[in-house]
């Protein structure tokens, strides 16, 4: 993986990611409050030997020789048992030499003479007389091995240097290190998650992988807009765009499909689809709100366009423009009403014209895949662009059908939602029909996370100003009347 990559994992799971630092960090905090608190306290001792002539520097040479070759001994002699026990007839302790001892740290500073003791107490007190008790058992120890008797120092004996002192505050648990560990562990377990997220989820997350996992082309992207609900869902039809500061939410969305029309436009300049099927693997991913939308679209743009209901078994666009329900396709298909009769203008410019879907039959595949049908959607394409909003390809074959009567498929699926596998199954469908795939539409891309700075969905701040604010310098008309940087020429730029 690449950093784009990695940053893409962070993006997407940056949540789970910060949640699971917080976790460890908490757990490392707990782990800390239940963790009984140690105070330790140090004291020194020094090594010497006695000098026959302590006037004579050879002599004490001599001495301190000598003691540095006994500090490792004596280093031993600390950790003995018998020094322990020592201690614990001197303080009273409750305990064994053995547990004492794993309590107690010997240490000896390189090229020196000194013994360093560390002792561990659960109280301060308690680590302050085990030190000082551990080095004057040591010197007693000492004494025993030199010169046979406790009380009487040998040729190299073991003094006190420095008193322990009373620790101010425990040793252990060290709260500030474990909360470091903590948050570590909890970032690394947050990255090992948002990896392991990243390999094992399926569902679309970019224009690249659905291409590379499918090898068929996206040709749009809409983003999210969540002021669409059951009974708004359409883009405004005056011209196609949402220039009002009441429709400016809505600019994103024009924009899109704006670029959608485009890009279907110049598939093939010499014959450019005339009759779309608009479809989706499963239920659910917007086919019926892209369809209508994209119809609005190529009329803004001066197409005639006829918008028909081909999804005979749960038919939306009667409700999504609010339409009289009634005759409809599958009248026309059985000779009880003619186009005309059926088809209902919407728009001011009236460029776009809707065709219900009608009764529903009991037999929606057949009647779909009709010689009637193809017929009647030849002559349509004669005269208009013709937008059909199919059933999901996945469920029925309905989809699969109408697409090998048209001049090909949008295949609609959701960012987030729709899986690689759904998407290829739907795509697997339509080449089985012998249908063609024009391409994929990615809806509800998110305008802001992860799939903001990737898609770029931030149309509203840079394009869209409310009626009466300043034009900025770079769109300022010039002396000619034109315009050194038009709003065209950036929006071809950025795409």
């Amino acid at each position: 993986m690449d950093v784009a990559q990695y940053l893409r994992v962070f993006r997407a799971h940056w949540l789970g990611i910060v949640l699971l630092t917080l976790a460890g960090v908490v757990l490392a905090y707990g782990w800390a409050l239940l963790q009984p608190q140690v105070y330790s306290a140090d004291s020194t001792a020094i090594v010497r030997a006695k000098a026959v002539d302590e006037s004579e520097i050879g002599m004490v040479s001599v001495a301190n020789s000598i003691a540095a070759g006994r500090v490792k001994t004596y280093a031993e002699i600390g950790t003995s048992r018998s020094v322990a026990q020592r201690v614990i007839d001197e303080l009273g302790l409750h305990t064994t030499p053995d547990v004492l001892i794993q309590s107690v740290t010997i240490t000896n500073p390189l090229e020196t003479v000194s013994l360093h003791v560390t002792a561990n107490g659960d109280s301060p007190r308690s680590a302050r007389d085990i030190a000082e008790a551990w080095v004057e058992a040591m010197a007693l120890e000492v004494n025993q091995l030199e010169s046979g008797d406790q009380n009487v120092q040998g040729v190299t004996y073991l003094t006190p240097l420095d008193s322990a002192r009373l620790p101010s505050s425990p040793s252990s648990p060290n709260v500030r290190l474990a909360l470091a560990i903590g948050g570590l562990l909890g970032l690394a377990a947050g990255i090992a998650y948002g990896l392991l997220r990243y390999t094992l989820d399926r569902r679309i997350r970019s224009v690249e992988g659905v291409e590379k996992a499918t090898g068929v082309a996206v040709v749009g992207t809409i983003p999210l807009e969540k002021t669409f609900t059951a009974e708004s869902r359409l883009i405004p039809f005056e011209g196609g765009n949402a220039t009002g500061s009441a429709n400016a939410h809505l600019f994103g969305v024009a924009e899109a499909l704006r670029e959608l029309r485009t890009n279907i436009q110049f598939m093939d300049v010499d014959h450019p689809p005339r009759v779309i099927v608009v479809t989706s693997p499963l239920p659910g991913d917007g086919k019926s709100t892209t369809a209508s939308n994209l119809a609005i679209t190529l009329a803004a743009a001066g197409q005639h366009t006829i918008l028909i209901d081909g999804d005979l078994r749960r038919p939306m666009i009667s409700t999504i423009f609010g339409l009289v329900e009634g005759a409809g396709l599958t009248d026309v298909l059985a000779g009880r009403a003619e186009l005309a009769d059926v088809a209902q203008p919407v728009g001011r410019d009236r460029n776009l014209v809707v065709v219900s879907a009608g009764k529903i039959p009991p037999n929606p595949s057949e009647v779909l895949g009709s010689e009637r049908m193809r017929e009647l959607l030849a002559a349509l394409a004669e005269q208009a662009t013709v937008i059909v909003d199919a059933p999901p390809l996945i469920p029925v074959t309905d989809a699969a059908i109408l697409a090998n009567r048209a001049d090909g498929a949008v295949v609609v699926s959701t960012v987030g939602k729709t899986t690689y596998d759904a998407l290829g199954k739907a795509l697997g469908n339509l080449e089985r029909a012998g249908a063609r795939a024009l391409g994929v539409v990615l809806n509800r891309v998110p305008r802001k996370g992860s799939g903001a700075a990737y898609y770029g969905y931030q149309y509203h701040g840079e394009y869209y100003r409310p009626e009466g604010e300043a034009v900025p310098a770079q769109d300022a008309p010039a002396a000619d009347g034109s315009t050194a940087v038009g709003t065209e020429s950036r929006r071809a730029a950025r795409r």
